[in-house]
């Protein structure tokens, strides 16, 4: 019933209908079963909600400008706080919702190694043809961070390769290379790879998600509704199984 009413509202949103709020987010919270709790939220509520992915620099750029205004908005904690400070959000409205962690991809039925601990992880990393990973010329945050995290000298020999196009994790699921290190929602949305686990906690390698109410948003009431929704408890499992942590 849920697949069916997730369909049935984004046909609507694609067909032009109105919607009551407007969500814009990244794709590391777009992945991370947005789309799926937007659909129960319109199904419990009646409020329609239209869910957009955007890189985090347009968010940030536009948030001002954009036409027409989110109602919701979701970044990262760094960047959440940089739009707070510039008068972005309403005040009282910033959310923490949960952390993404990078994890280890390997392809679909392919052995499952352990890396719980970095000398473990670097040992399976650098028995690899070719890790896959975003590419840090991109400037996106997760490739900066991955690229960070593997500049330490336990990964030195790592056959690192950065995707010119797309993500690492993409890659690995159309047959490149023998692992990839990408955030986990955007593991465990890819049938044709498997997420062999978290890397270990020690190397930071993760993303904090927040909401809050954009400052031109039109229906604060409805908009503050739907943050107050996706950070509560009947939400965890949807989160959880898309695999983010909900704080």
């Amino acid at each position: 019933m849920r697949l069916l009413l997730s369909a049935a509202v984004l046909f609507l949103l694609t067909t032009g209908a109105h919607a009551d709020i407007r969500v814009v987010a990244p794709g590391f919270v777009y992945n991370s079963a947005l789309k799926e709790l937007a659909a129960d939220f319109t199904k419990q509520t009646g409020t329609k909600v239209e869910v957009v992915e955007a890189g985090m620099n347009v968010i940030v750029g536009q948030i001002k400008t954009a036409t027409p205004a989110a109602d919701v908005i979701a970044l990262p904690a760094d960047l959440m706080n940089t739009l707070y400070l510039d008068g972005g959000i309403v005040a009282g409205t910033y959310t923490p919702l949960g952390r993404d962690e990078l994890g280890l991809a390997v392809k679909k039925g392919a052995p499952k190694p352990d890396i719980s601990s970095i000398d473990k992880l670097a040992a399976v990393l650098k028995s690899a043809g070719a890790v896959e990973v975003n590419d840090p010329k991109g400037g996106t945050m997760q490739a900066v961070i991955i690229d960070g995290i593997l500049k330490r000298p336990e990964f030195a020999g790592v056959h690192v390769v950065p995707v010119a196009k797309g993500e690492g994790a993409g890659a690995l699921a159309r047959g490149e290379g023998d692992m990839a290190i990408q955030l986990v929602p955007e593991i465990l949305n890819k049938p044709p790879i498997d997420l062999v686990a978290p890397l270990p906690v020690e190397l930071g390698g993760h993303m904090d998600a927040i909401l809050a109410v954009s400052s031109r948003s039109t229906d604060q009431k409805n908009a503050m509704a739907f943050i107050k929704f996706l950070a509560s408890p009947q939400a965890r499992a949807a989160w959880i199984a898309k695999g983010m942590k909900p704080f």
